[in-house]
């Protein structure tokens, strides 16, 4: 068995949810190990992520856990199965490995859903917004490495699924670049906001009820519900969060959020104005 040196957070997150459903059904490790006549070593390996799993191997774990929902076992056979080598591995080495995992997570979503309080989000953002995004990083990027993580963003803007972005008007308002970058950006925004897939929200300040909910996330879905995906970022770099219960607490906030925006033609007409101010 050769182990992996560096999983994938796709690949990590299906052994996440093996392990899930042998902690379920309440096996240990050795336990699961004996039922499927492999060593410990290679359970730990499997759900750790370092080592790869079979379609075979992936039912006969979820019969000896006692899971019957097929459509989750389904879906963790086509994560088992996967053999993708997607656009964003030209990246691999010259970025960090969660730009690549994003881009693998963006690939297999279902819908993709957006709360941004001070940025544009990424996915909707002009070049020369992002330039400025990423010129202002800390520590500082060289030229070459703000053009790399410019044409990397690029290239995740060709999604078709379902996204929706709710935007609070400070993140409109706010210059990351000059006066002609904001105003671009804000022309593009209501343009995008035209097309079939894409909804824009926007919040305004004066608005009533945003306080509870402002928390800037995007939410990814998966095939299904159990297997979507919450990624939060921070200056040390992306976090990927998957828990039942903590996607739960993230879809009532997004409720939230949509239930305080302004509708998409109320939104579309009020970026409109800003752009005009400008």
């Amino acid at each position: 068995m050769v182990k992996r040196r560096e999983p994938t957070a796709r690949q990590m997150r299906l052994a996440t949810e093996l392990r899930r459903l042998r902690e379920a059904a309440g096996l240990a490790s050795r336990e699961a190990a004996s039922l499927l006549g492999v060593s410990p070593a290679q359970i730990t390996h499997i759900e750790s992520a370092l080592a790869g799993v079979s379609e075979q191997r992936v039912r006969r774990l979820a019969s000896h856990y006692a899971c019957t929902d097929e459509e989750f076992i389904e879906a963790l056979v086509a994560m088992a199965t996967d053999r993708t080598r997607g656009w964003w591995e030209e990246y691999r080495g010259l970025l960090p490995t969660p730009f690549l995992d994003l881009s693998e997570l963006e690939h297999h979503a279902t819908f993709q859903r957006h709360v941004a309080i001070l940025y544009v989000p990424g996915l909707l953002q002009t070049e020369d917004y992002s330039r400025a995004v990423f010129s202002s990083r800390l520590p500082e990027l060289t030229s070459e490495e703000v053009e790399l993580r410019i044409r990397h963003r690029k290239a995740r803007q060709q999604f078709t699924i379902p996204y929706e972005a709710v935007i609070h008007e400070a993140a409109l308002r706010i210059r990351v670049g000059d006066r002609a970058t904001s105003r671009a950006q804000l022309s593009r925004l209501v343009e995008l906001s035209e097309a079939d897939h894409i909804t824009v929200r926007v919040i305004p300040f004066d608005l009533d009820g945003f306080a509870s909910a402002a928390s800037t996330m995007t939410y990814v879905g998966g095939p299904l519900p159990k297997l979507d995906t919450v990624v939060r970022d921070a200056l040390h770099g992306s976090a990927f969060i998957d828990s039942e219960a903590q996607l739960n607490t993230y879809r009532t906030g997004f409720r939230k959020v949509e239930y305080a925006s302004l509708d998409p033609e109320q939104s579309r007409e009020f970026i409109h104005r800003l752009t005009k101010e400008l």
